[in-house]
């Protein structure tokens, strides 16, 4: 086995990795289908931006499905499982879902700056269609830029754990390609993006304070003006949790850029990637704070699946009843 993929963590640690993320990956997996399922169930009641939201939910079911079981598989086995095609492939799945998460949360503040710098009327002209452009280009954009190092601007290599596989940060020496590619996927990847989120929702923050220091005197409008800031403060947190989650992996790998990722013991720089990973679960539990639809939505679908269930073993039990009638006679 090649000795790159071969983890550098202990065995104890190992294990503690495969199980936080075998955690993860459920939470990820059933909250986020929880999330789609909801909106199936109203689909013709959402709103357009809510698209946006169910984009989110989908870039993170597809990074616990894609990546997290190799992950797991490598963390019990003690190094990489599959070599280098596999790598490629979870550099790949990981660069795709990763770009287009923090894209769709880009889309989701513009847009959310636009519907509240703008009346009603105007507002109302922001349709499905053109949400569904926008899924289209973000989608788009992530595929570029994933499939980039396969062309052969930039590399994927394994992280310096050995459990997981990454952009090849530490290219940034080894030749211009490598320096290049880096530089301009956190300029158009990472900071423009954050800027963006940062700049739409401050603007949004400062057009609510004077809209509120205007109508304080109107209830009505105060009913309409907090929900928009509930509205607003879940959009906020959706984002700054996603930019919050991972940032400590992005600068730990920018330390691997500058300086020798020896410096750098691996069970501190498998907590950052641990982190990272964490923020696909956190969605669904923002949604079932702040917004009362979703949870009434979930507690119809959990009497749902409980009566199913119960349907279900009842009817086992008569089956199983009658079949012992028979074979008394």
């Amino acid at each position: 086995m090649d000795v790159k993929y071969v983890s550098k963590l202990s065995s104890a640690v190992d294990y503690g990795a495969g199980i936080f993320l075998l955690v993860i990956a459920a939470f990820t997996i059933l909250g986020n289908s929880a999330v789609l399922i909801t909106a199936a169930r109203r689909l013709s009641k959402l709103k357009p931006p809510e698209f946006l939201t169910l984009n989110l939910a989908v870039t993170d079911i597809g990074m616990a499905l894609s990546m997290y079981p190799l992950s797991i598989a490598s963390a019990f086995n003690h190094a990489w499982v599959g070599g280098d095609s596999s790598c490629i492939y979870y550099g790949t799945m990981g660069f795709l879902f990763s770009v287009a998460s923090i894209v769709t949360l880009t889309v989701m503040a513009v847009v959310r700056c636009f519907l509240t710098r703008t009346s009603r009327c105007t507002g109302n002209k922001f349709d499905k269609r053109t949400v569904f452009i926008f899924i289209f280009c973000i989608w788009l954009y992530a595929t570029i830029w994933a499939l980039l190092p396969l062309m052969g601007w930039g590399h994927y290599g394994p992280e310096p754990f050995g459990l997981s596989c990454s952009v090849d940060w530490a290219g940034y020496h080894n030749s211009l390609n490598g320096s290049s590619f880096i530089v301009c996927m956190f300029v158009l990847c990472t900071l423009l993006p954050c800027l963006a989120i940062t700049v739409s929702y401050s603007g949004i923050v400062w057009k609510l304070h004077k809209a509120y220091r205007a109508i304080q005197n109107s209830e009505t409008i105060n009913h309409s003006r907090n929900m928009e800031n509930k509205y607003t403060l879940m959009a906020v947190l959706i984002s700054g949790g996603f930019i919050v989650w991972w940032t400590p992996y992005v600068a730990v790998s920018f330390w691997t850029i500058f300086n020798s990722s020896n410096q750098i013991t691996p069970t501190v720089s498998l907590l950052p990637c641990l982190f990272a990973k964490s923020s696909t679960a956190y969605n669904p539990f923002i949604y079932c704070i702040f917004s009362k639809s979703f949870r009434r939505e979930i507690k119809t679908l959990r009497c749902s699946c409980g009566l199913h269930f119960i349907f279900s073993n009842t009817n086992s039990s008569v089956v199983n009843h009658l079949s012992a009638q028979e074979g008394i006679k």
